[in-house]
């Protein structure tokens, strides 16, 4: 097997997390416009509840496969039998979804095109193998097939969709750029695979197990996904949807350069080291990881607060405008998230911990619900976010009361302060020239850039951890190393 290198796990996952912002970017303010709020909302609305039959076709079986096969990635053997006896539980799983999936068709009210062609959707589940080349540290090939099939579509998307009655043909080509990208690694299992005895398959052992994995992924979906159900079911109101689908994308992507890439990468890693007791090691990456996600995560949520109102009308149109106040209040999500994601991905879930931190899951879904219910019909998606922001604050406060000191408010208090005061110096500068410059894009590439520079500027003149121990001394001193050896030969 090919030899694992974190940092270019992390440059692809990177990349890839950054192909998954630039597509939204090219393609999100075309389909605003050319489908509308209410077709967004739709689409948002069906997509959630079509989202609760996938997560119970899969259960737990992406974060419980990967952490498996990573366990045992040295014996070829035990690997090819747990990919088979996993691939095969989600297989039985889907196929019994399929058919509860068919009678929800069958009665649903309304839209029952659009849920047919998201059926496509479960057949990605059923052959999704992301996870074991995942659990084996070769992202190189998620990321490549991903990658194509990502790009296919986006071209596709320009030369199909015209207008607000091309909806199903949206939907079937967002399905179908996933399952044709996933069908696709199939091809290289070979590589990685040895010929096992059907005969010793066994796949019901670990159901139990990809069930304490399913726990938290159900809770965590209450505020990807039944946020929008709800908001749907109580407001009656397509728009309503369509504003907080399109605040809710921007958020994530968001999320998708400040954390999610660089925990995928370490997650395996961190059950690798547990698993040779490596704990001070574990915790320097924790460290680390936490300041570059507090670099990012509070200039960016700053940045967006300074940003909204030039950019929203901008980049959706003028018909999206309600999708500002939305933005600018969801945006704290991306530090509170990031937090608990580095905790639970680098701690909780490589120790065996997942069922405490399923806990804690369950209880922020369960304030989420609540707050929902109380807030929605009286603030609609706001509302919705006032819920989210609360119950991922609890969250977040309950796995750093709980993760044995791995991170503390002191490290916290520490790594963040200097990043939280230049944000707030940032952001009013950011929202000022906004007042000042016209020009659409231009004069919000002007308060992008503006920021970044005195984000940056202030971070260099408190002497940021960040700044100067990961960014200066690792990246630019490794390279600085390698230009001075070249010429001292």
């Amino acid at each position: 097997m090919q030899k694992v290198s974190i940092k270019k796990n992390f440059i692809l996952s990177t990349a890839y997390q950054l192909l998954l912002i630039v597509a939204p970017l090219v393609t999100a303010p075309y389909v605003a416009r050319v489908l509308g709020p209410d077709r967004v909302g739709i689409y948002s609305a069906t997509n959630s509840i079509q989202m609760y039959f996938s997560l119970f076709a899969a259960l737990g079986t992406a974060s419980y496969g990967a952490r498996e096969i990573s366990r045992a990635r040295d014996d070829e053997a035990k690997r090819s039998k747990l990919f088979w006896e996993i691939e095969l539980l989600t297989v039985a799983t889907t196929l019994v979804i399929l058919v509860i999936w068919g009678a929800w068709i069958a009665v649903a009210p309304e839209y029952k095109i659009y849920y047919l062609v998201l059926t496509l959707n479960l057949f990605n589940t059923m052959f999704d193998i992301s996870w074991f080349f995942k659990g084996l540290e070769q992202f190189s090939y998620t990321v490549r097939q991903n990658t194509i099939f990502k790009l296919l579509g986006i071209v596709l998307l320009f030369i199909l969709i015209k207008d607000e009655n091309d909806l199903a043909l949206y939907i079937a080509l967002m399905c179908c750029t996933s399952l044709f990208g996933t069908l696709s690694m199939w091809i290289y299992l070979p590589r990685f695979l040895v010929k096992v005895d059907r005969r010793s398959l066994r796949i019901w052992p670990h159901l139990r197990e990809t069930l304490v994995y399913f726990v938290p992924t159900i809770a965590t979906s209450v505020y990807t996904y039944l946020d929008k159900t709800l908001i749907y079911a109580i407001a009656r109101n397509p728009s309503e949807n369509g504003y907080y689908e399109e605040a809710t994308k921007i958020v994530n992507l968001v999320k998708s350069v400040t954390f999610t890439s660089l925990n995928a990468v370490l997650e395996v890693r961190a059950s690798y080291l547990f698993l040779e007791k490596k704990y001070d090691e574990i915790k320097e990456k924790i460290r680390e990881c936490m300041d570059y996600i507090l670099f990012m995560g509070i200039g960016a949520c700053l940045g967006l607060i300074g940003i909204a109102e030039r950019f929203v009308p901008l980049f959706f149109g003028e018909s999206f405008r309600p999708v500002t106040p939305i933005l600018m209040l969801l945006s704290p999500v991306v530090v509170i998230i990031g937090i608990s994601n580095c905790i639970g991905s680098l701690y909780y879930t490589p120790a065996g911990l997942r069922k405490k931190s399923a806990g804690f899951i369950v209880i922020g879904a369960v304030i989420n619900f609540c707050m929902n219910l109380l807030l929605i019909p009286r603030l609609g998606g706001l509302g919705a976010v006032a819920g989210t922001l609360i119950a991922e604050t609890v969250i977040t406060v309950l796995y750093m009361a709980f993760c044995d000191r791995y991170l503390t408010v002191g490290l916290l208090v520490k790594l963040g302060w200097k990043k939280l005061a230049a944000g707030v110096i940032m952001a009013p500068v950011v929202w000022w020239i906004g007042t000042k410059i016209t020009g659409g894009f231009l004069s919000v590439a002007v308060q992008i850039l503006a920021g970044g520079s005195v984000y940056l500027a202030v971070l260099f003149l408190l002497h940021d951890s960040f700044l100067f121990e990961v960014a200066g001394q690792k990246v630019l001193g490794g390279v600085l190393a390698k230009v001075k050896k070249k010429f001292s030969r």
